[in-house]
């Protein structure tokens, strides 16, 4: 392609918006360009990449993990939704409309329901099992604050692709193609992935692993052990962590107690480091009470405290509790991880509850709220409460009356959780629980995730096959994405310097650019004739025959990032100058070995990538 025949727009500043690399790096390169807020329209270099990008997931998706492509709809039917029970769930994100004849209408945030009812129209028996089709497509999700650019944009492309399996065997055989896929994929892209276990989410379902990239701007904290063997790694909403022992201020570790229960006044005492002060004692304790509010829950709570207030939804997707509450404990030193608890919970949200709510719920106001005269379930961490046994002994807690304090608190004497779990939000410095090691954090942008979804969807959506046995029998599924947007600013992010981008060989735009000093007399000579070479022996070569200052020239393919410039000058003939981007110097080779040597050149650069 020659640049006079081609688009380009570049800027030489980024807009004050744009804050990290990809974001600025992709404007001003003239990848993408913004449309409006959260929208942005690749131009033509910008599709060139992308297109690439999308055709490595396509080869390793085929090859890999044995999947067909499938195109569903952009817009799917509500009643669709309203079958999953995610209608109401999905919550604002959800971008919803009305067609003319005033049906409910989703523009598609995800495709787990198009994939099952298209699956399921046509789905008779176990000898069509499994079922694996992806697809590659555009989605919407009302963000509610977009920011760095296509990173997180509302508008945006992924790939997602579905296994509906006989049984869990089956699933786990899927799972692990497409997870072997996906190393193959971020391989080939020149990424260096950290795989770790993550929370399911609004996806439901069981198992789940996320496919993540160091980033400083990262949305995600990944809680890693620094054992290589161990190979520990989890998004801080999943990760777990070693017990570790209650003891008081001179680190020892307290006996249970039979003293009764003795109330406090403690005025002015409203956090763990007031109490701290005031009882002179360690904050490992203290028992830590929060109300939360919990939003669409699934669970069973007609045997709860509390539940008599409470309105259970009846839904062919399963009952659930649009409303209710929960009062969590959890040792003083510990934060709650809202993801365990809301996953625990079976829940969209759990959001702590506000003043007039704990006051109903607790009959104190928030620092002194008690385990013993909450008027909601208790969810207990396993930090207090482990497997029927207590872990603290003779401990403080809230008295449930405002400006009281309670002593020697016996968990399992005192109160029993309705729920007992595992809620604590691990940290650095936490030590593993598969090998001791202490753990470290990183930040981390999440740019793939593959889940076992069970029978979330093929039972909501009343999905069955005949099986072996004659009889009818519900599918298993999985799920698999990729962000495909923002794997494309993660290369960009993780291949930059202060000229621009540096491309890897099998995304780059153009794979050689040729850049004459002038396209003129032998300058333009030489330039064609290797311009033609590059072109007939397979390579995506660009010339850049506009007629700019060299310095304009040498800027723009610097920005753009094609990962090989060939220059030709008249100073240098019959030497073409052939500088790779990465490099820092560039080199003279004879003009008729430059084309020779520029396709080995992109050989080797694309042999590194997938070897």
């Amino acid at each position: 392609m020659k640049a006079s025949k081609f688009y380009i727009s570049t800027l030489r500043e980024a807009p004050s918006e744009a804050v990290i690399a990809s974001h600025k790096l992709m404007l001003r390169a003239g990848i993408t360009r913004k449309l409006g807020n959260g929208l942005y329209t690749y131009l033509p270099m910008g599709v060139r990449s992308l297109y690439k990008l999308e055709n490595i997931i396509r080869e390793e998706l085929e090859e890999t993990a044995g999947a067909l492509e499938f195109k569903p709809t952009v817009i799917v039917p509500g009643d669709l939704w309203k079958e999953s029970g995610r209608w109401e769930t999905m919550g604002a994100q959800m971008l919803k409309a009305k067609n003319r004849a005033e049906q409910d209408m989703v523009v598609s945030p995800t495709a787990e329901e198009a994939y099952t009812a298209i699956v399921r129209d046509g789905l008779d028996s176990y000898k069509q099992l499994p079922v694996n089709f992806y697809q590659i497509n555009t989605k919407y999700r009302d963000e509610i604050r977009p920011r760095y650019g296509v990173m997180r944009g509302r508008e945006f492309i992924m790939m997602d692709g579905y296994t509906m399996n006989a049984d869990d065997a089956s699933l786990d055989e899927s799972y692990n193609a497409y997870e072997e896929a996906y190393f193959r994929i971020f391989k080939r892209l020149g990424l260096k992935i950290i795989p770790v276990k993550a929370d399911s989410g609004a996806m439901g379902g069981s198992g789940s692993e996320e496919f993540m990239v160091e980033s400083p701007i990262g949305d995600d904290t990944l809680i890693i052990c620094p054992n290589e063997k161990c190979g520990y790694a989890a998004n801080v909403e999943k990760a777990e962590c070693a017990a570790d022992e209650s003891v008081n201020k001179k680190g020892e570790k307290v006996p249970a107690t039979t003293l009764p229960l003795e109330d406090v006044a403690t005025p002015n005492v409203f956090s763990i480091e007031d109490m701290e002060k005031f009882f002179d004692e360690s904050p490992k304790m203290f028992v830590k009470a929060l109300i939360y509010r919990v939003i669409n829950s699934s669970l069973d709570l007609s045997k709860a405290t509390g539940s008599d207030k409470w309105q259970q939804v009846k839904d062919p997707a399963g009952d659930y509790y649009p409303l209710s509450y929960a009062c969590v404990l959890i040792r003083a030193d510990l934060d709650v991880n809202e993801a365990k608890l809301a996953a625990t919970l079976k829940a969209s949200e759990v959001v702590l509850a506000e003043a007039d709510e704990v006051l109903e719920y607790a009959g104190a106001p928030h620092g002194f709220v008690g385990p013993m005269t909450a008027k909601c379930p208790l969810i207990v961490d396993y930090s207090v409460i482990k497997d029927g046994e207590a872990q603290m002994h003779d401990a403080i807690a809230g008295a449930g009356k405002e400006g009281f304090h309670v002593k020697h608190v016996e968990p399992m004497r005192d109160f029993v959780p309705f729920i007992n779990a595992d809620l604590r939000t691990a940290k650095e410095g936490d030590k593993c629980a598969c090998c001791g090691g202490t753990f470290y954090t990183r930040k981390g942008n999440e740019l793939g995730h593959i889940f076992k979804l069970g029978h979330k969807y093929t039972k909501s959506m009343h999905v069955t096959f005949l099986g072996q046995n004659g009889k009818p029998t519900e599918p298993t599924m999985g799920c698999y994405g990729i962000g495909v947007d923002r794997t494309l600013a993660s290369i960009i992010e993780t291949n930059n310097d202060e000229k621009g981008i540096i491309w890897p060989m099998s995304v780059a735009p153009f794979q050689v650019c040729i850049v004459p000093i002038k396209y003129d007399g032998q300058m333009k000579e030489v330039a064609d004739k290797l311009y033609e070479e590059l072109k007939s022996a397979g390579i995506e070569v660009f010339l850049d025959d506009r007629n700019e200052r060299p310095g304009v020239k040498f800027a723009d393919m610097e920005l753009i990032g094609i990962p090989l410039r060939i220059t030709v000058g008249d100073k240098n003939l019959p030497n073409v100058e052939f500088k790779p981007r990465a490099a820092s110097e560039a080199e003279l080779v004879p003009a008729t070995e430059a084309g020779a040597k520029a396709v080995q050149f992109v050989k080797d650069e694309l042999a590194k990538l997938k070897a």
